[in-house]
């Protein structure tokens, strides 16, 4: 089955991940764990992601952001890419690191944040690189020492999760650690680690559970909510990918119409774009002023971007006298 496309929209809660290729080990020392942090730390201070939880192991990591203003591919290739560049530099390799493409899951915040934040600082101590929740407290390669006030990180968003436990910060960071402490009993919790109706709902029993009582709710792997959640989310999405689509095609349009008059008019497209001011490129150019803006309807600024000239002379070649055999192109 073909895999899907990502989920994805500005203010999206999402947990992703990131395995070694063959179980590489993808962090072999504090070099390369600084070097991924520091990645992850310009991209929120850029403003392109707040950063809630996240943990480093040897072979995989995880982190839980929203994203701001762009994409989440488009970050995620910021950060991978330049470190599996400095990686590969750092220890003489070539090739891939990574394990496929990163797995990232949307997840609707309430009630999954506060679980993720702390599943995923457990991360170290379930997997027995520290003995106990008070050197987890101080373990540098998570978020929870960032919670805790033990590890300075000015770029992690901790004031929202903090802001769950109370509003005066110490009595908050104590609630916070004894709610991770309740954590630990649950051992792994493969619910919180994949998208889909099962993982959604606990297990297949709340399914079955939910199905004789006959109750029915949208899933998608993707996704990591309940049923309105998924179903609103599809919709969003489903609208941006149309806006998206009709943006490109139209966008294509004025390409093309670009293209056939230039072609008609016996001069190359990149003449017509340069903006040069000879009698044939005019001459084209009122044409598909006037094509685009009078019988499209594109604005002059757009127009002018496509042209190379300024928008007022779009505009004032559009509202010329028709050019003389214009007709052949609309």
């Amino acid at each position: 089955m073909p895999r899907q496309p990502r989920l994805d929209a500005p203010g999206t809660l999402h947990h992703v991940m990131g395995r070694g290729i063959e179980k590489t080990k993808i962090f072999r020392g504090n070099r390369d764990r600084e070097d991924f942090v520091s990645r992850l730390a310009d991209l929120c201070r850029e403003g392109y992601l707040s950063v809630y939880a996240w943990a480093l192991m040897d072979n995989h990591f995880h982190v839980l952001i929203k994203t701001r203003g762009r994409s989440l591919s488009q970050s995620m290739r910021k950060l991978l890419t330049g470190y599996v560049v400095n990686f590969n530099r750092r220890h003489k390799r070539y090739g891939h690191l990574f394990q496929n493409r990163y797995k990232s899951i949307v997840c609707q915040e309430d009630p999954y944040l506060l679980e993720l934040t702390r599943y995923l600082h457990l991360n170290p101590l379930r997997g027995g690189v520290v003995k106990d929740l008070q050197e987890l407290s101080e373990y540098p390669w998570t978020g929870h020492s960032a919670l805790m006030g033990k590890v300075k990180r000015a770029w992690q968003d901790t004031e929202t999760i903090l802001s769950y436990f109370g509003t005066r910060r110490a009595r908050a960071v104590e609630s916070y650690e004894d709610f991770v402490r309740e954590g630990i009993a649950k051992g792994r919790r493969p619910e919180l680690v994949g998208g889909g109706l099962v993982r959604s709902l606990g297990g297949w029993a709340q399914v079955l559970s939910s199905r004789r009582r006959g109750v029915e709710a949208a899933s998608d792997q993707r996704v990591l909510g309940s049923g309105e959640f998924v179903e609103g989310l599809l919709l969003d999405v489903d609208e941006r990918g149309k806006e998206t689509l009709r943006l490109f095609l139209r966008g294509r349009r004025l390409e093309i119409l670009v293209m056939d008059i230039a072609r008609g008019e016996g001069i190359s497209e990149e003449v017509l774009r340069s903006g040069i001011r000879v009698k044939e490129v005019s001459r084209a150019r009122r044409i598909v002023c006037q094509v685009a803006v009078e019988k499209m309807g594109y604005p002059g600024a757009e127009v002018a971007r496509i042209l190379g000239v300024t928008t007022s002379a779009v505009i004032r070649a559009a509202h010329s006298k028709a050019v003389e055999g214009i007709e052949k192109y609309y």
